[in-house]
């Protein structure tokens, strides 16, 4: 099951509450907080359309890049054996373990999506 909504190459997280019988959802990949709802799947649709429209028309409005920044560097924690064994299969490739963690992230998000 895909949880995940796509506009506009805007992406939704969707969940469903039983106790208020609803679908909602967040915007994601953005730095605010945009949500909407709707008791039906295509309600929730033209909530999720109607919410990225007026983002994207508010942002024009301000001169905000709606966007989230991704400046391309995150740490990672992982445990030493298994830094130990990603550093010697770098090396043993003759490549940094920065280049062996981007190819193995490149590889495994080409196999799935989100969507």
């Amino acid at each position: 099951m895909k949880n995940l909504m796509e506009y506009k190459d805007y992406y939704a997280k969707l969940e469903y509450s039983s106790e208020d019988d609803i679908f909602f959802g967040s915007i994601i990949g953005i730095d605010d907080s945009i949500t909407f709802e709707g008791k039906s799947v295509p309600e929730l649709k033209k909530a999720f359309h109607e919410s990225v429209d007026d983002y994207l028309d508010m942002c024009r409005k301000i001169g905000k890049e709606p966007q989230k920044y991704y400046k391309g560097s995150f740490n990672v924690r992982i445990s030493p054996e298994m830094h130990r064994k990603a550093d010697l299969l770098a090396r043993s490739k003759k490549m940094s373990l920065n280049k062996f963690v981007e190819n193995a992230i490149n590889d495994k998000t080409k196999q799935e999506t989100a969507f």
